[in-house]
């Protein structure tokens, strides 16, 4: 019962969001763009059916009212609101603050000025909304009354300004109050704000309107948690910065952070009119600040006397502020130096002027001063004497702590060592050095949750987002106390039993025992973690991930955490019990690794005077990645297993709040005598063995069983995927398509169809008429043969394209050679849905007119002839000469890509103009795989249009056929053959690679003809080109959906570049140690990148971090060809196929072993993988054969009805996998590109950026 008390106490500090499903806003960059006007939907002004009474609030405006008796936003959260859709901002804060552009989640308000994101700020201080102090309401406005008010306003203040507000933002502080900290100020109770912000857009222009009644503000000052003390509210405005993080150099202007220019809000105005303040935020004028009105405030608005004015101090330029800033404010047109600017406030209402009394000039002046750009040169200042300062430049690279200092926590000192420096907290705080807090100090844990949780055997996922985690810890006694809010009821219940989600928490505070260190000594709060939840007796399993941030300003440590995956059922009103558990911690360097298996009991609702309680189990595996320091040498190393033990372990979810709590106390030491761990039993020590799908039992003292996972078959060593969706066609019923994954299957809807609540496809109900031509979804002839033509309502007709016959559903190619259509003097060669004519030898012309005379010969046609002639083989007969070469052409006189010598066997391959390409010649026996140059020869016929048909619902296989690409779906892992169709026709290129963007529905492709790079989205629509310079060869291509940037190799260039996804900001990442490239692709949430090179001499495949850096060689011995590559982000698997071995294998990147899946194969190029299977091209077959990978043999292929050469294969998704790097938020923070790496992510500026304003940085 202790125990209890102590949870709910503690759980009484605990700070929640409120219920509400808050949307983010889009992106307005304050100062430099244009607003948009926006459109609001209708029902968001109708929250909560949030009205305000008539009598709350009217402020004054220009003569006018901007009254709150409008349908409103509430907002009573203590951070960010969210409110409605919107091109103005993002979110509205508690705090006086409205935030432009997306604010990180660890950086919260009031803290350090600028922010990092676009800031406007009528009033920023530590507010207080809690418990009914004062509320905040915010709404949009398109009524005549109220745009034309903020005409009014706008006009008074810059009468030279013609503007015309199409939409206003008005944000209202009421009656809100200080926040006072530990010790409440007695002169502070019961005071209380109330001001008013006003953002006003034209489409063009946009301005802001700052409004502060008369006694509307009753304090000035509120309590600082980072200072410690009593603080100025702050009037300002922030550019940010689009994307940075960590600095910002855009325009920033604070106009007042002092209680003298705080007071004298509501007393003056830059407008001519008593509180109220009139700024220009967005316009050509305000790309370099804020432009501030400067209409002078009239006797005749002064509503106090000389006693009054002389009571208040003079203002002068070294009276305000705390730091100097004498330049001008920019005004509407100014241009010059000053083009960024700090500002601090100056004259303000009750300034005396130099002169005689009677003279009363009240202006408001906006200083400023140019920020300073950030330099590269480390520059150490020493102090020689009062009057000297002696600048020197350090060149050493090695980071000192004279030139790193700021990285090790204030409560840390800095040690320099001959590699590098470290940090160690002093004595009395606890930590790795680089962040540190108090012994035994209670600490806070602040973050956000987001899942995607299958609760039973519903098809229908549960999801939630940024939902509020708080954690309160009580250092002394390890006892972490966790409280996750906004849980849906349908998945609350179910996620009782995982108090780890909580318990990495009591993990980082638990109670040391000596020569033992919890987790935050060791990581000092930021790390990532990665946990997987297997759970016995039922299918599937939940991955759990979180990232640790570190403390931010207000000393709280800041985490993350996702869930993604499938728990088992559990009744609305049951309870869990969870038993005291250990487990053991396993150290190495930069890793930290444990599993175990708990128990639960899960106690259901009393039925007929009997409560019902099971006892179930999961397995629970978790790995911990971290940066030490590896500089000092002589720190103690840390035991190699530590044991955590977890008691008094408390779980409960709250119905009615929809609070998922957890408590937990926790301390850390050696392994226990005793305990199961102390036996050393491989399945808690983790050396089992097992299959990563299996579960390990542990048995007595060191025995064990491996046992598969549902949804996997094997021994418990070996485990295989169930591919359900053939074992059990009907899995998904009728009007679904059945998707398989590892271990499980999910189910889709056809489109018209969505999910009922007893988990079946059912019709939609207010269905409109579909146009199953533009959906791809009607029942005609390929489009090679037919078309469909919509009728109106959902009915279509299908008919057979000229050159074909029959019903539209199937059509048979017609032989317009039959009778001849050509010349007399012409073959006719018929060709599905047309025919060509060709004059046959001695005749020249187009075939439907011929007359005598020899055609005009190829360049490769010519060169045969000659050497023939100078060798003097006179027939095709005559055997040629020993060691001579005679170049191959094909049907229309082009060289053939693939030249080789007939006397020594050598093969190599030829440019359009027959000239070798250095670095493809091959040893005799081995053809290289080479490419033509040349788009196939268009015939005259039917036009297809270069038009992406949509794409139907369902994961999809996309292969490249020269010039157009095939999709051919999926079902499950088997492949659809007779619904395969044309997705787009580019009948002029020559595609090889392909890639696909699962976020956009975009695929991309490289093109060799020309040479370029193109995209076209799966939704339909034209195909783009999106790069054309400063190409070679173009042939592999890959694409990190994460980071949202594109990356190819290039063989003739011999090199390997990166781009954004438009083809901006290229960079070439290598041009060295590449002689033919061809394979690429990426492995997005771990940021490393691999590719295959064909040399001839040394094939290989390597990898690098999609920085560059860390590039190495991954396999070398026995490859022949290497051509295709895939990565498989589910299971973690790297495979290729060979030209030269013909074979298929694969390997975990990191592990040495490599795994050979198949052999035998006849001339694979290109591969990719879904579920179970790989699917590769054949250039002998002319086929996509699938593979499938558990039974290492080929199960099916499918040849196109074209029989030319395939390239390219990709798989586009119907969904993306889940995981996250650093570059997937805010662009990681980078000016440009961001490029993952392991754990973190690198700043990188493009090639040839001279003049662009370009961090680069790790």
């Amino acid at each position: 019962m202790k125990a209890l008390i102590t949870y709910a106490e503690a759980l009484q500090d605990t700070k929640l969001a409120p219920k509400g499903n808050l949307r983010p806003l889009r992106h307005l960059s304050l100062g430099t763009g244009v607003p948009r006007t926006f459109a609001q939907e209708k029902t968001a002004f109708y929250h909560s059916g949030s009205y305000l009474p008539p009598t709350l609030l009217y402020l004054a405006l220009c003569g006018h009212l901007f009254s709150e008796w409008a349908p409103s936003l509430p907002c009573r959260k203590r951070h960010f609101c969210a409110p409605f859709n919107s091109a103005w901002f993002r979110q509205v804060t508690t705090n006086g603050l409205i935030a432009m552009s997306e604010p990180p989640a660890t950086e919260s308000h009031p803290g350090l000025f600028p922010p990092t994101f676009g800031a406007v700020a009528p009033f920023l201080a530590d507010l207080d909304t809690t418990d009914g102090l004062g509320k905040v309401y915010y709404r949009e406005d398109f009524s005549p009354s109220v745009t034309q008010l903020a005409a009014e306003c706008v006009q008074r203040g810059f009468p030279e300004a013609s503007f015309q507000p199409k939409s206003v933002v008005v944000v209202t502080w009421d009656s809100v109050a200080p926040y006072q900290g530990p010790s409440e100020d007695p002169a502070q109770e019961g005071k209380r704000n109330t001001f008013q912000a006003v953002l006003a857009s034209s489409g063009s222009s946009s301005y802001a309107i700052f409004l502060y009644p008369e006694d509307g503000l009753q304090f000035t000052t509120t309590f600082s948690k980072r200072d410690k003390s009593q603080v100025p509210a702050m009037v300002a405005f922030s550019q940010g910065l689009v994307g940075l993080l960590w600095s910002s150099d855009g325009a920033y202007n604070i106009f007042a952070n002092d209680r003298e220019s705080i007071e004298n809000l509501a007393k003056s105005s830059n407008s001519g009119q008593q509180g109220v303040w009139v700024f220009e935020i967005g316009s050509p004028d305000t790309a370099s600040g804020v432009v501030s009105s400067d209409v002078s405030l009239g006797l005749d608005d002064e509503e106090y006397d000389d006693e009054d004015y002389d009571s208040v101090p003079s203002l002068g330029p070294e009276d305000v502020g705390t730091t100097l800033f004498p330049s001008e404010a920019p005004r509407r047109g100014d241009a010059g130096p000053h083009s960024r600017h700090r500002a601090s406030p100056r004259r303000l209402a009750t300034d005396r002027p130099a002169g005689p009394s009677t003279e009363r000039t009240r202006s408001f002046q906006l200083p400023g001063e140019r920020f300073p750009q950030q330099h590269p040169q480390v520059i150490d200042v020493d102090e020689v004497e009062e009057t000297e300062v002696v600048f020197s430049y350090n060149t050493d690279s090695r980071p000192t702590c004279a030139t790193s200092r700021h990285q090790c926590s204030v409560h840390a000192e800095c040690r320099d060592f001959a590699t590098g420096f470290c940090c160690s907290c002093v004595a009395g705080y606890t930590g790795n050095g680089r962040q540190c807090v108090a012994e035994g100090s209670p600490q806070r844990v602040n973050g956000k949750v987001k899942g995607r949780v299958f609760v039973g055997s519903s098809p229908v996922p549960v999801v939630f987002e940024n939902t509020d985690l708080h954690s309160y810890v009580v250092m002394n006694h390890g006892r972490s106390y966790t409280a996750i809010s906004t849980i849906p009821e349908a998945v609350g219940y179910s996620l009782l039993p995982l108090a780890p989600v909580g318990g990495i928490i009591g993990w980082m505070f638990a109670v040391e025992q000596d020569g033992f260190r919890n987790g935050f000594s060791i990581t000092g709060g930021e790390f990532t973690r990665q946990a997987e939840v297997t759970f016995v007796g039922h299918p599937g399993k939940l991955v759990i991930k979180q990232r640790f941030n570190g403390i931010d300003e207000h000393g709280h440590l800041t985490i993350d955490t996702e869930l993604e995956g499938r728990v088992p059922q559990i009744r609305v009103g049951s309870s869990v019990h969870i038993e005291p558990y250990t487990e053991l911690y396993h150290y190495s360097r930069d890793v930290i690794t444990s599993s175990s298996t708990r128990e639960y009991t899960v106690t259901e609702p009393e039925r007929d005077g009997a409560a019902p309680s099971n006892v179930y189990s999961y397995q629970w595996r978790q790995t911990i990645t971290f940066q030490e320091c590896v500089h000092d040498s002589s720190r103690l190393a840390l035991p190699s297993t530590q044991q955590l033990s977890v008691d008094s372990v408390f779980v409960l979810y709250n119905q009615e709040e929809r609070i998922l709590r957890y408590a937990l106390s926790n301390s850390i030491g050696p392994v226990r005598e005793g305990s199961p761990d102390a036996l050393q039993n491989p399945c808690y020590i983790g050396s089992h063995g097992c299959d990563t799908n299996a579960a390990c039992r542990p048995g007595p003292g060191t025995q064990f069983t491996c046992e598969c996972s549902i949804g996997f078959r094997g021994d418990g060593r070996i485990c295989h995927d169930i591919d359900e969706c053939s074992e059990q066609p009907s899995a998904c019923g009728s009007h679904a398509v059945c998707n398989n994954h590892p271990g499980t299957f999910r189910c889709e809807c056809v489109q018209g169809y969505r999910f009922s609540e007893d988990g079946t496809c059912v019709a939609v109900a207010d269905q409109r008429p579909i146009n199953y031509c533009t959906t791809g979804l009607h029942d005609c002839d390929i489009p090679q043969r037919a078309q469909c033509v919509y009728t109106g309502g959902s009915s279509y007709t299908c008919s057979c394209l000229p050159g074909f016959s029959g019903d539209g559903r199937a059509c048979q190619d017609v032989d317009e050679c039959q009778p001849s259509r050509c010349h007399p003097d012409a073959f006719c060669y018929n060709t599905p849905g047309s025919f060509s004519c060709q004059c046959k030898p001695g005749y020249r012309g187009d075939g439907f007119r011929c007359m005598p005379g020899e055609a005009e010969k190829t360049r490769c046609q010519l060169q045969r002839e000659h050497i023939l002639r100078t060798a003097g083989v006179a027939g095709p007969q005559q055997p040629l000469p020993l060691g001579l070469f005679v170049p191959e052409c094909d049907e229309h006189g082009y060289y053939v890509p693939t030249q080789c010598h007939g006397s020594s066997g050598y093969c190599w391959c030829v440019d359009r103009d027959g000239r070798e390409l250095e670095g493809t010649r091959t040893r005799s026996g081995m053809r290289p795989p080479c490419l033509s140059t040349v788009a196939p020869p268009i015939h005259h016929g039917p036009s297809v249009p270069p038009a992406v048909i949509p794409l139907p619902p369902g994961t999809h296989l996309l292969f490249a056929q020269a010039g157009k690409i095939e999709r051919l779906p999926l079902e499950g892992s088997t492949m659809k053959k007779m619904e395969a169709k044309a997705l787009l026709h580019v009948p002029d290129k020559v595609i090889i690679g392909l890639a696909f963007d699962c976020v956009d529905k975009v695929v991309y492709w490289t093109d060799i003809s020309e040479p370029s790079i193109g995209r076209a989205s799966l939704h339909g629509g034209e195909p783009t080109t999106i790069i054309r310079q400063d190409l070679g060869s173009p042939e592999g291509i890959a694409l990190d959906h994460l980071g949202r940037n594109l990356f190819w190799t290039d063989s003739r260039l011999d090199r390997i570049e990166v781009a954004k996804l438009d083809g901006t900001q290229r960079r070439v990442l290598f041009e060295t140690d590449l002689v033919n490239p061809r394979g690429i692709v990426v492995d997005s949430v771990r940021g490393n990148l691999y590719w295959t090179d064909w040399n001839r001499d040394s094939p290989k495949i390597e990898t690098s971090y999609m920085d560059g850096t860390n590039r190495r060689v991954l396999v070398q011995d026995d490859l022949g060809l290497p051509n295709g590559l895939t990565f498989d982000a589910y299971s973690s698997q790297l495979c290729w196929v060979d030209a030269g071995t013909s074979r298929a294998e694969c390997l975990q990147p990191g592990q040495p072993s490599r795994r050979r899946v198949l052999e035998g194969l006849q001339y694979p190029f290109s591969v990719t993988s879904f579920g179970k299977n790989l699917y590769y091209t054949d250039w002998k077959t002319n086929s996509v054969a699938a593979v499938d990978l558990a039974v290492s043999r080929e199960t099916d292929t499918f040849h196109p009805l074209k029989q030319t050469r395939l390239y390219g294969i990709t798989t586009a998704l119907s969904q993306c996998p889940q995981g996250h790097n650093y570059c997937s938020v805010n662009n990681g923070g980078c000016t440009h590109l961001c490029l993952a790496t392991p754990g973190s992510r690198t700043c990188r500026c493009p090639d040839n950026t001279l003049g662009v304003d370009c961090i680069e940085r790790k």
